[in-house]
């Protein structure tokens, strides 16, 4: 796998009863786009304090950036750049203050984070609004300047807590393109994501349920990997069809895509039972076809395995 940006074995994270994160075992290649993918309550924001320093786990360690993050937390944050899911930046400060402030945090000298604050500053226009608050900014605009901020000290490693979450589709897109370049700079990127197109951008992708790694894959080997086949149906009426798709033995999930249903379902099931049980739900079918199984399918389709094992276990 090459050089490991950062090596995490048996993390673990314990609050009362709730288990936050339970045996994160990850490995990442230095340059790669890592996608850490899961709903909210999966345990991502927790296993990013965890490999920040700023939660101490219950067991497991972490290197990253070539620091054990419990022997030397401080170390580690100096090699690092963190962007949390909360815009943290100081609202009555400028750009260009904030950034000036972050730097001096980092013992970025002066004349170093001038330029790379400038360089910054253009890759992601923000150039034009260094003299505006940072409280005035747009949602996107204070994303992007989170970014520059995490990133003025030349950082080995990247940490994103859901960074576009609640951005525009511009400015989400446009965010998109900044990260690309940075692999190329040096630059290894661990990034949490509830969306799943932001997981087909990634080099590969871990997704994180319940506190657990379900399976972590480039996103073509999790597509690949999954047993089901996926049928694509559109119908009418969409809840009945889907609650009497669900009580079907040998379906794996189903789920709404728009006017379509998304059937993760065994091979050996034919689709002539299914036909069946549609209509003697009274369910108008208007189109039935074998498609390639999406990202979001294959989440589906091992929360739900993951899910069953446990309640068997």
């Amino acid at each position: 796998m090459g050089e490991l940006a950062l090596d995490v074995a048996g993390l673990r994270k314990r609050f009362g009863d709730l288990v936050a994160c339970q045996d994160l075992t990850l490995q990442v290649p230095a340059g790669q786009i890592m996608g850490l993918v899961g709903p909210d309550g999966a345990g991502k924001t927790t296993s990013f304090r965890m490999l920040c320093g700023i939660l101490k786990p219950d067991a497991g360690h972490a290197v990253v950036a070539g620091r054990e993050v419990t022997r030397d937390p401080e170390g580690v944050k100096h090699r690092i750049g963190y962007l949390p899911q909360q815009f943290s930046l100081h609202r009555d400060l400028t750009l260009y203050e904030n950034i000036g402030y972050m730097a001096d945090l980092y013992g970025v000298p002066r004349a170093q984070w001038q330029s790379r604050a400038q360089e910054l500053l253009d890759i992601t226009y923000l150039a034009p609004f260094r003299d505006r608050l940072a409280g005035r900014l747009s949602g996107g605009m204070r994303q992007k300047l989170a970014l520059v901020c995490s990133l003025i000290h030349r950082p080995e490693v990247l940490l994103l807590d859901e960074p576009t979450t609640g951005v525009d589709p511009v400015s989400r897109r446009d965010f998109w393109k900044i990260l690309y370049d940075l692999p190329r700079q040096g630059v290894t990127i661990l990034i949490s994501t509830p969306y799943m197109d932001e997981a087909t951008r990634c080099t590969r992708v871990a997704f994180m349920y319940r506190g657990r790694l379900l399976a972590v894959d480039t996103p073509s080997g999790l597509r690949e990997a999954l047993s089901a086949a996926v049928l694509e149906i559109r119908c009418r009426p969409q809840r009945e069809a889907r609650t009497a798709l669900q009580a079907l033995p040998g379906i794996e999930s189903v789920e709404v895509f728009g006017d379509r249903l998304h059937v993760a379902v065994d091979p050996d099931v034919p689709h002539a039972l299914l036909h069946q049980t549609l209509a003697q739900a009274g369910v108008e079918c208007q189109g039935f076809e074998s498609v390639a199984p999406s990202l979001e399918d294959v989440f589906m389709a091992l929360t739900i395995r993951g899910s069953s094992e446990n309640r068997a276990g």
